[in-house]
């Protein structure tokens, strides 16, 4: 058995899933049916603990190939039905395997909607599961000492130790990329435009960054608080005053933002998914885009700054800003992510506009 202990009190019981321990973290949701590994390993998920809103999940097992990153991110796991039998003859082992491997502890069998209706309702939270104790004062106290998402600066633990490059070093166009929790699949898109990439550390000097020669720089997705990034914040501005252009990806759009004196704020709940509607405010058109942030662009700090930085794309299903694109600098953002890995494609053409302003 196991247990779930929300910062609110909230209890949820069921059984224990992946590893026996106990773990924590910020509770969040994501609501793709597809894509659980390229999720689990995603790391703008750290320190999070995540519950999946499609019922079945590990029913078509894991594959090594299919990854984000060196390994899972998410502090913790929440699913209804935990499959360990899996139906797909080119997965490699089980989720309850990968789960063990990789030290996860889950928990399984509980009402999924009523934990997503639950967050929905009241925010997002830290919360606590344990399969090694059911003592609700001991979660409490555990609980109680876990510090809030709010302030906290995640990216120097997920970025890389070390720089390296990616792709071929004859490519047409070479890009600076800054680590601070990036996608293989970023990587990925580049490396199918002709890029050949550097990859830096979060807190590379720009010194060190501007040496290597690049055609432009891009700032990458990752996980915490944005406005606790101070350094990240003025690599931007020195990066801007450079002049090359500039690409930047969920926690790339808030950095490039805060770099220009825009604020940003943390969600209600965050979106999460691979089905959210965004539109296109230049051609008109809407996307299906795939999603994973707790913050945002403060809107009407956009829209107060019309010689600073325009709006380009808005989510469909709150309003929130998705993209913008800087007035006096080759610069723009979206706040979701066009690479996708889970999730459609419709915003790769992102890229091409990245490589044709290089270019």
């Amino acid at each position: 058995m196991a247990i779930l202990l929300l910062e609110d009190g909230t209890v949820f019981r069921g059984k224990a899933a992946g590893k026996k321990g106990t773990t924590t973290g910020e509770i969040c949701f994501n609501t793709g049916m597809t894509g659980y590994q390229e999720i689990f390993t995603d790391p703008s998920y750290s320190g999070q603990v995540l519950v999946a809103t499609n019922v079945h999940i590990g029913n078509y097992g894991i594959k090594m190939e299919e990854v984000e990153s060196e390994g899972i991110k998410i502090a913790g796991f929440i699913c209804r039905n935990f499959n360990v039998d899996y139906s797909r003859p080119m997965a490699d082992r089980s989720i309850q395997d990968y789960f063990e491997s990789e030290g996860l502890v889950a928990i399984t069998d509980l009402d999924t909607r009523a934990i997503v209706q639950h967050i929905r309702s009241k925010g997002a939270m830290n919360c606590i599961i344990s399969s090694e104790t059911d003592d609700l004062e001991e979660l409490k106290r555990q609980l109680a000492s876990i510090p809030s998402m709010a302030g906290l600066e995640l990216s120097s633990q997920v970025t890389t130790s070390a720089a390296y490059e990616y792709g071929n070093p004859e490519g047409r166009l070479k890009v600076a990329v800054m680590d601070f929790g990036i996608k293989k699949n970023i990587l990925r898109n580049f490396d199918q435009r002709d890029c050949f990439l550097k990859v830096f550390p979060a807190r590379t000097p720009f010194s060190e960054v501007q040496a290597w020669g690049a055609d432009g720089y891009f700032l990458s997705n990752g996980p915490g608080d944005p406005a606790s990034m101070g350094y990240a914040v003025e690599l931007v501005r020195q990066m801007l005053v450079d002049g090359k252009p500039m690409f930047g990806i969920c926690l790339g759009q808030q950095l490039l933002a805060q770099g220009v004196g825009l604020p940003t704020y943390k969600l209600h709940h965050g979106h999460r998914g691979i089905n959210h509607p965004v539109k296109n405010l230049a051609s008109g058109r809407s996307e299906i885009t795939s999603q994973n942030h707790g913050f945002g662009v403060l809107e009407q700090a956009v829209y107060d700054s019309p010689s600073v930085v325009e709006a380009t794309h808005i989510n469909l299903n709150d309003q929130t800003v998705e993209g913008i694109r800087l007035k006096n600098y080759p610069a723009f953002s979206v706040q979701y992510h066009p690479e996708a890995s889970p999730g459609p494609h419709d915003a790769h053409y992102l890229f091409d506009e990245f490589i044709g302003l290089m270019a």
